[in-house]
């Protein structure tokens, strides 16, 4: 074990020890009288004296020494009490630290560093055998160090700790890392040298684990443009796989705004943990391996073996039990699983206790053994549980009773086969929309036809069904290797609709969901949204050579499905590719079939595809273009720019090929892909770069490149399809080119090459790749929004373009803040992914008051929510309750950079109705929900065109101010001078000015109503002015003062028979007049002094609330 350096004089002392390996800076010895050469009167004597010593005085034999070459004090860092356990602690430090210890420069650092890298590790193996959160002392010690050192807000959930070294340039500093919910944190002090580091999450562009030179493994993020390397960790893959967790979560709860209402774990950031990341990466493992519905949870695990009759041996794996399935997965490289609902499950017996085996009964006369499970008893009782079946002996279901039913299904199998398809169970929910699959509507096959394709069909069918006789039918069935062999030579067209709802897991959905889609249907058909006018326009753009989407029946099945699940997942509503896919599956699933079929696709097995911005298939190419140099590297090496095959690759991932390949090519392509998933659109792929190798590599530019790729793909062939003419080469976009003098390849044999090739690519690696690439290509597409929006405001004002830079910064982090440590966030909960790139981050009140405090160039004294409150609804021009970047900025501009009469003028207008009301009536008023509300286009060209005329605003187009908004007008101008260096100056100044108004006013009345005997109002209304900025006070602030209240406090109020106002005219004449208001006014900010102070402020200004 590692042991706390302490020091050690003489290395060798009275001969004690023997030195068995050693280098510069460690030595590993061995205690005399111990292991070879434990003989002699030296071993004998060492031997005996540590028998005589009490346990707390006994010697480990073995020890690890720290030494360095120009000292002569040795530190003991470790002991071992054999030697496989001492070599492991060696080991250890020859991977982990050896290489680093070359950069330092002195003795003195690396003995430091060695010192505090032991104590590290040392604390960290505590914390490991306890378990972090349930050693509540040390844990709350931790987390007293983590508040301490970094100052986030106290709602900041810290998560867990891990003991590690970060490198700065060359020389790596030893300290804590400490995983927030929403924050990666590191401190170090050393040597009297701090080092301290705050990454958000949702800043980081790269998370990986390398390796180089220096470093054995390390933990790579890329965050703000810097690199960051965290090494020696005591359990680096855990510590990356919580780093790996907590990003995705910060992605997905940020970027997607996605709420985890289905996930109690991680529902609430304030209460996330360690254990509930784990859980929820382990629930998404098992879902996705299974192709379970996202309900489902992994409750309990079992070792065990299962009886395989087709091969007839055990094969050992593990049980996975959820709520309502019980999966079986092997682990012998047999690549056998086995999928069983509850419902189907029929009986559970225990044929000999001392077997530990059990047998679990299923409908069609299926029976599944299981031995060898250690907790069997427990195992049978959560199965009957969940099945609703009783053991007790009156009510247990007996085997000749499961015999009976399961022959009685037989039988009614028999007699009905067409009721055999997919053995759910379920009621039949879709009469209301009811169709068969569009192909044995529009081409029935001819059982007489005996043409060699249609024999060829029926040996496919035939070899299916022997697979079925020995694999079992249905949702039970179980899946081996065989069963890919099958799939990769084609699926009968007849099984088709059946196999790809089984593979893909829809099955269980449909099953589980009877009547929600005739109920979607319903509710849906005949809504007016964006979603059904896209639809309705793509409609006839969907196969439209093919005879089944050449009529009504065919558009009207897909107008149904389409409109369904854009009203299901309004989130997604609809995109295009979307129709292409689902015509393609209407063909041979039932329309609820493909309606299922459609949900999983979008939602679990190409997550992200189908949205604005389609991130998911852009990940996916991102994974592509690695693949591409690991298999390829012939080709990487001509083409150094593999951005050429990610956008030709675009379409592939869309639409699964369909849109590159004839469509009696394309379905095998989706055989492939509702089995293997993503893998398998990947390896083919792979396999069509590497047929065109040669032309690939000659070509000169891309365009020549692009071409030799369509040609690939027009002389893609299926020999063995059985459809007819009228049905073959209707693929989308397809170019009939029949004059190439490219030779024909059969779409088989491509499937088959991709396979051999590149099958080794493992499923677990591709999501490894896909969780790697995810956040880089997110921050790519931030960083373009980010781009867009700052092309466009920096037209509209006077920052340069690093203060832009940094003000989009500060402003997109403020709007992060809102949503950290809430899902109720205002901004996240009307969030609207169709609006355009400038609305995309937006701030509510609170926030903009936060922000716009750290940057405002004044030092307002009072008042500042009232002032923070007019500004927000000055900016607010469409009144949705929110302000985007541009608004924020224009408004700074003008207060950083405008001349002293648009200062002036803003000041002016925060004081006039609507925007000076005293009601807090900052409602956020979004737009409808992409997928169910209606957007009127016409508004929104109404709103673009109205900004393109919009004229600038002239000084007499400013309404006049009444006697209250003209005294809080100038209570406000007190209040800007908080601080100054001319302060009282200013007061005074605006004392003249306001005095000087107030006479100009009399006198005006007096000339314009000689005749009036009416006593002058000037006394009066400077009486009241005095009560809110008293004289005796102008040298100090007016503390006391509320501007957000009318000017009747105090019981006074103006006499309402009483009427004056102000032109702005008049109040800029007046100020001119006074030079030290001018200067006031005119005094230049230094923009990047205070954008420094916004930076390192926010935060605190966050945590202060």
């Amino acid at each position: 074990m590692w042991l706390k350096p302490e020091e050690i004089l003489l290395k060798n002392a009275f001969k004690l020890w023997v030195t068995e390996k050693g280098n510069d800076y460690f030595v590993l010895q061995r205690r005399r009288g111990y292991g070879e050469g434990a003989g002699g009167l030296t071993g004998l004597l060492v031997g005996t004296l540590d028998t005589m010593l009490d346990s707390t005085s006994k010697v480990a034999p073995f020890r690890i020494l720290h030494q360095t070459p120009d000292s002569q004090v040795y530190w003991s860092i470790a002991c071992g009490g054999t030697k496989e356990e001492i070599s492991q602690h060696w080991e250890w430090l020859e991977k982990n630290v050896m290489r680093t210890l070359s950069v330092f420069d002195s003795s003195d650092d690396i003995t430091s560093f060695v010192q505090g890298k032991i104590r590290g590790l040392i604390a960290e193996e505590g914390n490991v055998s306890c378990g972090q959160e349930d050693d509540p002392e040390k844990f709350r010690e931790a987390l007293l160090r983590f508040e301490k050192w970094f100052d986030l807000p106290q709602k900041e959930k810290l998560v867990t700790y891990y003991s590690c070294s970060h490198w700065r340039g060359r020389v790596p500093c030893q300290g804590w890392l400490y995983l927030s919910s929403n924050f990666l944190s590191f401190y170090s002090y050393l040597l009297g040298s701090e080092v301290k580091l705050v990454i958000s999450w949702n800043e980081i562009w790269r998370l990986e684990k390398t390796s180089n030179v220096i470093l054995t493994e390390s933990i790579h993020v890329l965050a703000n443009g810097e690199d960051h390397y965290f090494s020696m960790f005591l359990h680096l893959n855990e510590t990356f796989l919580i780093m790996e967790q907590l990003a995705d979560y910060s992605i997905k709860r940020l970027f997607d705004k996605e709420t985890f209402k289905e996930v109690p774990s991680l529902s609430d950031p304030l209460q996330i943990t360690k254990r509930g990341l784990e859980m929820h990466a382990r629930n998404e493992q098992f879902r996705a391996f299974f192709r379970l519905p996202k309900e489902e949870n992994l409750m309990e695990v079992y070792e065990s073996f299962l009886w395989v009759p087709f091969s007839q041996f055990n094969t050992l794996g593990k049980i996975c039990l959820s709520e309502s399935y019980l999966c079986f997965a092997s682990q012998d490289g047999s690549q056998c699983h086995v999928i069983i609902p509850m419902r189907e499950v029929i009986g559970v017996e225990k044929p000999v206790r001392s077997s530990r085996a059990l047998t679990v009964c299923v409908r069609g006369k299926r029976s599944l053994r299981f031995s060898e499970v250690r907790d069997f008893e427990r195992l049978a009782g959560a199965i009957r549980r969940r099945c609703g079946i009783t053991a007790s002996p009156q009510h247990s279901v007996s085997t000749e009773i499961i015999r009976g039913e399961c022959q009685s299904l037989i039988n009614h199998i028999e007699d009905s086969p067409e009721d055999v398809a997919l053995m759910v169970g379920q009621k039949d929910s879709s009469k209301a929309v009811s169709t068969e699959a569009l192909m044995t509507v529009f081409h029935p096959q001819d059982s007489e036809n005996m043409d060699p394709k249609m024999l060829k069909e029926k040996m496919k069918e035939q070899s299916w069904d022997i697979h079925f006789s020995e694999y079992g039918r249905g949702t039970s069935m179980f899946c081996t290797k065989k069963t890919r062999d099958l799939i990769v030579h084609g699926v009968p067209e007849a099984l088709r609709g059946e196999l790809w709802m089984l593979f893909s897991g829809a099955v269980n959905d449909m099953a589980t969901n009877p009547g929600y889609y005739s109920e979607l249907v319903d509710q849906s058909l005949g809504t007016s949204t964006l979603a059904t006018d896209e639809i309705e326009r793509d409609l006839h753009r969907s196969l439209p050579e093919h005879p089944a989407f050449q009529s009504d029946t065919g558009i009207s099945a897909l107008r149904r499905v389409l409109t369904a699940y854009a009203y299901r997942n309004p989130k997604i509503g609809y995109c295009q590719a979307m129709n292409i896919l689902t015509s393609v599956l209407l063909l041979y699933a039932k329309e609820e079939e493909a309606f299922w079929l459609l949900v999983v696709v979008c939602e679990r097995m190409l997550p992200d595809y189908f949205n604005r911005r389609i991130i998911g298939a852009l990940v996916d190419q991102a994974v592509f273009e690695e693949l591409i140099r690991m298999h390829l590297t012939q080709l990487t090496e001509h083409m150094t720019d593999l951005s050429l095959f990610s956008s030709v690759s675009l379409s592939w991932f869309l639409t699964l090929f369909i849109s590159v390949l004839p469509i009696e090519s394309a379905v095998n392509v989706v055989d492939c892909f509702f089995y293997d998933g993503i893998k398998a659109i990947l390896q083919l792929g792979l396999a069509v770069l590497d047929y065109n190798m040669e032309g690939l590599i000659r070509s000169h530019d891309d365009v020549e490149a692009v071409t030799i790729l369509n040609k690939f793909f027009d002389n893609v062939t299926n020999k063995d399809s059985p459809l007819p003419q009228t049905v073959q080469q209707n693929s989308v976009g397809h170019n009939h080119n029949k004059a190439s003098s490219l030779l024909k390849v059969d779409i088989s044999d491509l499937i088959k090459e991709a396979y051999e090739k590149y099958g080794d690519i493992k499923s677990e690696e591709v999501e490894s790749m896909r969780k790697r690439n995810k956040l880089f290509v997110i921050q790519t597409l931030e960083d373009t929004t980010k781009q867009n929006v700052l092309r466009v405001v920096s037209q509209e004002v006077k920052f340069s373009a690093s203060q832009l830079d940094d003000l989009y910064a500060l402003f997109k982090r403020q709007h992060f803040l809102s949503c950290y440590w809430t899902m109720n966030s205002p901004v996240l909960l009307h969030h609207d992914p169709s609006l355009a790139y400038l609305e995309q981050y937006q701030l509510g009140l609170n926030q903009f008051s936060l922000l716009f405090s750290l940057l405002e160039p004044w030092s307002l004294c009072s008042g500042r929510d009232a002032f923070f409150l007019w500004a927000f609804r000055l900016l607010d021009e469409n009144q949705d309750g929110l302000i985007n970047f541009r608004e924020f900025c224009c408004a700074l501009d003008i207060l950083y950079s405008g001349s002293l009469t648009n200062k002036l003028k803003f000041l002016f207008k925060l004081h006039q109705p609507p925007v000076s009301n005293t009601s807090d009536d900052s409602v956020i008023r979004k737009s409808p929900e992409r997928g169910r509300g209606k957007v009127d286009l016409q508004v929104y060209l109404k709103q673009w065109q109205d900004e393109i005329l919009k004229k600038e605003e002239s000084i007499k187009d400013l309404p006049r101010i009444n006697q209250v908004q003209f005294i809080q007008f100038s209570k406000t101008l007190y209040n800007l001078f908080h601080g100054d260096p001319e302060e009282e100056s200013l007061y005074h100044a605006v004392a003249r000015v306001t005095s000087l108004l107030l006479r100009m006013e009399e006198v005006g009345r007096r000339l314009q109503e000689p005749a009036s005997p009416q006593t002058s109002t000037t006394s009066q209304t400077q009486a009241l002015l005095e009560d809110c900025l008293p004289d005796g006070e102008l040298s100090s602030p007016p503390e006391g003062s509320t501007p957000n209240t009318p000017i009747s406090m105090e019981g006074r109020s103006i006499p309402q028979e009483i009427e004056w106002s102000f032109a702005f005219e008049q109040i800029l004449a007046s100020l001119l007049n006074e030079p030290v208001l001018v200067r006031f006014f005119e005094r230049p900010v230094d923009i990047q002094a205070r954008l420094d102070h916004a930076k390192s402020s926010q935060l605190k200004a966050k945590a202060n609330m």
